[in-house]
């Protein structure tokens, strides 16, 4: 008879395993998760208050600034942030075409199309306000993990447990989509019911998509409760989240990037209500 091995299991706080990369930022990926969270809130609201040119410029260069010290450079900002030019240059044509119109006009079509210089002042505007805004987002979020972003909307937040790790683990059951679509899709095939109708197919398979995914997420309540999620009793945390030094110095630059660059559109004369289309 074979001699049984012994699997010794090490706890939490004394393993090492490898770190995943955090953020393309050394900067940013010793910041906490919430505070990743919080302070992309904290720089993006404010430049919702004015649309001009100036705020949007001096908040976008500040970034971009920060994070080349941060150890991103700008062309790879560029490259990892494409979509937002996308939505940017999108915005820009749409508010030339049919923006208000001020100033004058370069370009009539009939009245239905007017170019004119106030329009592609607000295009302007509206580009680098939409590149200040979402590009800091975008590079803050890359590389967050969910797992420790739970544990510090537990600890930190001190949001319900049950609300935080039930969404995680329905985030993280939501990538079997795919898998469980393509398993539906063979099991069909081979019992001869892929060869009908492509759009009865698509209804039909994603019907039994629905029915397996309900009773998945009726197991992980089940599981949830037997582990006393739903009750008032205090949890162990097997990770503790906390913040550091390096935390309130992001949230000291989330605050001082808006302000500075409020403040240079303000005294300059180019301070322009976003909600009242009124200027300084």
């Amino acid at each position: 008879m074979e001699q049984l091995k012994t699997i010794s299991v090490v706890p939490h706080k004394e393993r090492h395993d490898d770190a995943k990369p955090a953020s393309p930022s050394w900067f940013v990926a010793k910041i906490n998760p919430v505070s990743r969270f919080v302070g992309a809130l904290i720089l993006c609201i404010p430049m919702f208050v004015t649309l001009d040119v100036v705020s949007a410029s001096v908040a976008f260069a500040l970034e971009m600034l920060l994070l080349w010290i941060g150890g991103v450079a700008p062309w790879t900002v560029l490259r990892k942030t494409w979509p937002v030019w996308v939505a940017a240059s999108g915005s820009f044509i749409s508010v030339s075409l049919y923006g208000k119109t001020s100033g004058a006009v370069l370009v009539n079509l009939g009245n239905v199309i007017v170019i004119s210089q106030g329009s592609l002042y607000l295009a302007l505007a509206t580009f680098l306000r939409v590149a200040a805004i979402a590009v800091p987002g975008v590079i803050l979020a890359l590389g967050l993990d969910p797992t420790d972003l739970a544990d510090g909307l537990v600890q930190i937040l001190y949001l319900p447990s049950r609300f935080v790790y039930g969404g995680l683990a329905g985030m993280r059951m939501f990538t079997l989509l795919q898998d469980d679509w393509r398993a539906l899709g063979q099991s069909r095939r081979s019992r001869g019911l892929g060869d009908g109708s492509a759009i009865k197919r698509v209804f039909s398979q994603a019907f039994s998509l629905l029915v397996v995914s309900i009773r998945r997420g009726t197991k992980l309540a089940t599981a949830m409760e037997a582990r006393a999620f739903g009750s008032d009793a205090p949890r162990s945390q097997a990770r503790e989240s906390r913040l550091n030094a390096v935390d309130w110095l992001f949230y000291a630059i989330c605050v001082a990037v808006p302000v500075i660059a409020l403040s240079c559109a303000y005294f300059t004369g180019y301070w322009h209500w976003a909600f009242t289309g009124t200027g300084n």
